[in-house]
């Protein structure tokens, strides 16, 4: 789960913070902070692109037009999250935490838990469960309907692939044709592990994926614990 930084509220030509009527209309401003990307599942959001609430606009609706309560969400990772009902403390947030260290990315599979001192393995668990991202065919809870599992295989699949032409024949042009395929399909968690021993094509993705912390990596690209952040 890719760590993102939404930044203060935006501001008009006045200088004043933007005032939203309705939340959707915060769409386009956090897609100029975060990219258009679910900030779960990590699926590139080509069309339906939704404004999702951390804390549910139906449970706290004095919070339904806050700037910091909104995120981006795929229509899936929405719909499944809906009004569950969220203690902010029970939770991994990628605005929040360096999300990348809680789960691990094998090719092919759902995001698994990580298991290391540092991780809250019960925390962890809820995080992917509030909107499904483990949700795989098989999953008790499986929708047919649900194509997030598919994108990821697929993304596994062009990744490795790209690994293996830059492997073949290394090139600045080679290097930069990847990032573009990258961004236009998504999962940065897995191209990041697909590239977990090249470090100027991990550095490369987290400058290319708009809004990515960059303070929640080392020199080396390593990810490292987020100031303010519990992990």
């Amino acid at each position: 789960m890719r760590p993102v930084v939404r930044g203060e509220i935006p501001t008009d030509a006045t200088g004043d913070p933007v005032t939203y009527a309705d939340y959707k209309d915060a769409r386009d401003d956090l897609i100029g902070r975060v990219g258009d990307y679910c900030s779960y599942c990590e699926v590139a959001l080509h069309s339906q692109v939704d404004v999702e609430h951390v804390l549910p606009k139906s449970l706290h609706p004095t919070h339904a037009l806050e700037w910091s309560n909104f995120l981006l969400a795929c229509t899936n990772c929405n719909s499944i999250k809906g009004n569950t009902p969220v203690d902010l403390a029970d939770f991994y947030w990628p605005d929040q935490d360096n999300t990348l260290r809680a789960f691990v990315y094998e090719p092919d599979e759902p995001p698994q838990v990580l298991a290391a001192a540092h991780i809250d393995p019960n925390k962890a668990r809820r995080t992917l469960e509030l909107t499904g991202v483990d949700r795989v065919p098989g999953h008790p809870r499986f929708s047919d309907r649900d194509r997030r599992w598919l994108k990821r295989f697929e993304a596994w699949s062009v990744a490795r692939q790209a690994a293996q032409f830059i492997q073949t024949a290394d090139s600045a042009e080679m290097r930069s044709l990847a990032i573009e395929v990258a961004l236009g399909r998504g999962f940065w968690s897995v191209w990041m592990q697909v590239f977990h021993d090249d470090q100027d094509m991990r550095r490369r993705l987290i400058t290319a994926f708009r809004g990515t912390a960059a303070s929640c990596f080392d020199p080396q690209t390593q990810p490292i614990a987020r100031v303010g952040g519990s992990i």
